[in-house]
């Protein structure tokens, strides 16, 4: 049996506010041209299709489209929701896409009612496929009912309940005559520093994470989403993460290229994972040095998002001025190289009150200054600036004529 693993897709996602729809299309039809083409008999997409749980039709006809060009090579598919996804609008088109032969699991249930799935294939083999969507911290407790038939204890960790469900969900794995798989969007413990950017950093702490030894020894493979760099977490069964096919943030920049990921296995037979390397969308690079070293190095960038770091004094203008030579520059900001002979730790500078007693316009002077900048027209400009908001309003009467300050206006709404 072939399986084809990924995950992550994130449409929707764009970079600066830059659309990246022509690259999801190119980078999915890539994938639904590799399972035609090694004869995959499963298809596993293990969560986060979508960027947000509100997508946009465009982003919608994008995933759709390309859940559909999966199904038409002959495989089963099955689909995840993940923590970017909304599982009620998944449940809302789960009818439409199961006449596709598509797959869908929005929410935890037990396996005799869907939880697992036995999937038949050309060759006669069957695939049983254990489904477990995102579960939130608050999700996870009526899951770990709806398995235990009875009340979870309260002091039960995440971990722990994730256990009991992984549990009930794999109880028929190993019989000898089908090919077991876990697919799961979790975060599950690793060494290895993965975290590209890309993920909800409130959905990947300590309190979301599932120890591979959670994963029954049974498991012919374990298929999983939300981290974005595709690596093998070690443990009694084989368990991957496929990554992201694009390059989703400037944090997963340099670190390889984005797979899918084929699975040989047979009931008999252990796993046998292949990566392969994906083609469609643009790389993100970073650049750093003074203008002209990032100018120079312009020519090599090709149409690869870039993020500059300039090694230079800010002055006015010097954002636009790289943009307009670099095109694909889609962050730039200016940092400062480090001296460790002049270095000197924040611990080891005296606090002094006497200090923040100045006037704001000699406090951002003194910050001009530490940052490099020489341009007196932006202290001219501050000192305006505070001017008009400290100036009385006279108008509705709101300003203070002892302070000159003013108190926020409270219009119909109330807020400030």
């Amino acid at each position: 049996m072939r399986i084809l693993h990924t995950s992550d897709w994130h449409v929707g996602r764009t970079v600066r506010g830059r659309s990246r729809a022509d690259e999801h299309r190119a980078v999915l039809a890539e994938i639904a041209g590799i399972a035609h083409e090694r004869e995959v008999d499963l298809i596993l997409v293990a969560g986060d299709q979508f960027d947000t749980a509100a997508p946009s039709a465009e982003s919608e006809a994008i995933v759709y489209r390309a859940l559909l060009d999966l199904a038409a090579t002959g495989a089963h598919v099955v689909v995840l929701a993940g923590n970017h996804d909304n599982p009620r609008r998944w449940a809302a088109v789960r009818p439409l896409l199961e006449l596709g032969n598509v797959h869908l699991a929005d929410r935890i249930v037990r396996p005799d009612q869907g939880g697992v799935l036995d999937l038949p294939t050309p060759s006669g083999e069957v695939a049983r496929v254990a489904l477990i969507p995102f579960l939130s911290q608050r999700s996870i407790v009526t899951g770990d009912q709806l398995m235990a038939h009875d009340a979870a204890q309260q002091a039960s960790t995440y971990a722990d309940r994730a256990r009991r469900i992984i549990a009930a969900l794999t109880a028929d794995f190993g019989s000898g005559d089908t090919v077991d798989v876990v697919v799961g969007h979790l975060t599950v413990a690793s060494g290895e520093p993965v975290l590209g950017g890309g993920e909800r950093q409130a959905h990947t702490i300590f309190d979301y994470v599932v120890p591979p030894q959670a994963f029954p020894s049974t498991a012919h493979y374990v298929a999983l989403g939300h981290l974005h760099l595709p690596h093998r977490i070690p443990g009694p069964a084989p368990t991957w993460y496929c990554g992201s096919p694009l390059h989703l943030d400037f944090g997963e920049a340099d670190r390889g290229a984005k797979q899918v990921l084929l699975v040989e296995a047979a009931p008999d037979t252990p796993a046998k994972v292949e990566g392969i390397d994906l083609t469609a969308g643009r790389r993100m690079r970073t650049v750093r040095g003074s203008v002209d070293q990032v100018l120079a190095r312009g020519r090599d960038l090709d149409d690869d998002y870039v993020r500059v770091l300039l090694e230079e004094a800010p002055r006015p203008g010097l954002a636009d001025e790289v943009r307009d030579a670099l095109p694909q520059a889609v962050d730039v900001s200016v940092v400062r190289p480090v001296d460790d002979d002049a270095a000197t730790s924040a611990d080891d500078v005296p606090f002094d009150a006497d200090a923040l007693r100045q006037s704001p316009v000699a406090l951002f002077g003194e910050y001009l200054v530490d940052q490099g900048v020489e341009d007196p027209r932006l202290d001219k400009l501050f000192a305006e600036l505070l001017d008009e908001t400290a100036r009385p309003d006279d108008e509705d009467g709101a300003g203070d004529a002892s302070t000159g300050r003013t108190e926020p206006s409270r219009s119909a709404g109330g807020g400030r």
